[in-house]
């Protein structure tokens, strides 16, 4: 069982299937960790119903659309029945919508013209779209193209790696159910691979695609876990809750629903614990995280102010359950080195081992050689140099030391390695970087390299 709360983000309680034994289903996903279960509708029926549902289930939001296989039904009153539920405020989308060229229920035209049809209608009503593609994907992503500022996601995702890569570089959802867990199931591990997990949902489909081992049998949201299994299994060594906590707070943004998580001063990812003591930096980094968003790997990093000695050591608890604890957080750790200092004693009087990940330029910042100061309390030192000379690094790491900044920052690393500190340089994989170049330099100071691939973070 995780941890962390989940949300099954495609369900259909709504079908006849659940009539029966409704309560418990949702009894049993609650008990399950599910925490929100959207009802996708598939015609106004099952509209009618997600929606009845929403109301009756604080736990239950809903969708609504005509799926393709129904395209053929849909009118102008249908559509104007839609906007109707649509009004209601736990309607939290529009779909299920889209294109089904392998059974092919309504003919191809007419579910091409539906599916344009529901963008633009989904488009003025400002609800994202849930979308069924199967076996037309490129006629669902040109379609998809012409509507850029609609968020999407594309359900029980059935691409290969380069559609999922394309789907990322929009700024799609990708939502990944039962069948990750099927043995014949070959693309699903590649496209996991190909957009990590910021770009990842939960959902079962249910009453359909049961994960295995339950697979023949009626699927329902308390068969979350099983899949969030796997996926966490796929892209070891992320934990089960690095992937429930990363895509609950996708489905939370999507959809709009629910809270998010306030700043977090330490935060887990695998069995590492970091600590986010500023978000102050020295540097601009062009491919910098923070510019683009408050989280890292589903944990709130953008402080409200910057924590004290006692605040950090209550957050960190007892940190004989980490491998690691890491100075890593929004910002440039060595900017509050007194804290990192009288934290990493406290640490080490625990026998944590500790590691600091900086932009190197804490001597810069303190204007004088403290690594001194850290032998002793740091075991491990990650350090950005990222680029391969200094034109690079004004260009792509800009810092409010100018042009002294690339030198201090290789000095710095050489500092910490004649200190007995275990020290590696990290260098990223980005347009303008010299990969070889900076494998040569890091030669030269005779300390470790990392490469870090650009966008990916966590």
């Amino acid at each position: 069982m995780p941890n962390t709360a989940i949300i099954d983000t495609h369900a259909h309680l709504n079908n006849k299937d659940f009539s029966n034994d409704l309560s418990q289903v949702i009894d049993r996903a609650r008990q399950a960790g599910v925490e929100y279960i959207i009802n996708i509708g598939y015609d106004l029926r099952s509209s009618h119903r997600a929606v009845e549902l929403a109301e009756k289930y604080d736990c239950c939001y809903a969708a609504v659309g005509v799926h393709p296989h129904d395209a053929k039904t849909l009118d102008q009153e249908v559509f104007q029945r839609l906007g109707e539920l649509a009004k209601n405020p736990k309607v939290v989308a529009g779909g299920e919508m889209g294109l089904d060229f392998y059974r092919n229920l309504s003919p191809k035209e007419i579910q091409i013209d539906a599916f344009k049809k529901q963008l633009d209608w989904a488009e003025t009503l400002n609800l994202p779209v849930v979308v069924h593609d199967r076996e037309a994907h490129q006629e669902t992503m040109d379609i998809l193209k012409d509507h850029p500022g609609l968020k999407v996601v594309l359900h029980c995702f059935a691409g290969d790696a380069e559609m999922a890569k394309e789907a990322k570089r929009r700024g799609y959802l990708l939502s990944i159910g039962g069948p990750v867990t099927f043995k014949n199931s070959k693309h699903l591990p590649e496209v996991l691979k190909a957009v990590e997990l910021e770009s990842l949902m939960l959902e079962t489909d249910c009453p359909y695609l049961a994960p295995e081992p339950h697979r023949g049998a009626r699927n329902e949201p308390a068969n979350l876990p099983v899949i969030a299994g796997k996926i966490a299994e796929l892209l070891a060594p992320l934990t089960v809750d690095d992937v429930c906590r990363v895509s609950t707070l996708n489905a939370k943004k999507f959809f709009n629903i629910g809270k998010i998580d306030p700043a977090k001063i330490a935060y887990q990812i695998r069995d590492s614990l970091y600590l986010n003591i500023t978000n102050r930096c020295t540097n601009a980094c062009v491919f910098c995280i923070r510019q683009k968003t408050d989280f890292i790997k589903g944990h709130n990093l953008r402080l409200e102010r910057e924590p004290d000695f006692q605040e950090v050591i209550g957050a960190i608890g007892d940190p004989s359950r980490y491998k690691e604890v890491v100075f890593c957080g929004y910002g440039e750790p060595l900017l509050r080195l007194d804290l990192v200092k009288q934290t990493a004693g406290w640490l080490k009087e625990r026998k944590a081992w500790v590691r600091i990940n900086t932009n190197g330029q804490g001597n810069l910042i303190a204007g004088r050689n403290i690594v001194p100061e850290l032998n002793g309390l740091v075991d491990e030192i990650s350090i950005s140099l990222n680029v391969h000379d200094s034109e690079a690094y004004d260009r792509i790491c800009p810092s409010r030391f100018g042009s002294a900044a690339f030198q201090a920052v290789k000095d710095f690393a050489v500092e910490c390695r004649k200190a007995g500190i275990k020290t590696t340089v990290t260098v990223m994989d980005m347009p303008g970087v010299d990969i070889e170049a900076c494998k040569t330099i890091v030669k030269e100071l005779g300390v470790g390299i990392r490469i870090r691939h650009y966008d990916v973070v966590g």
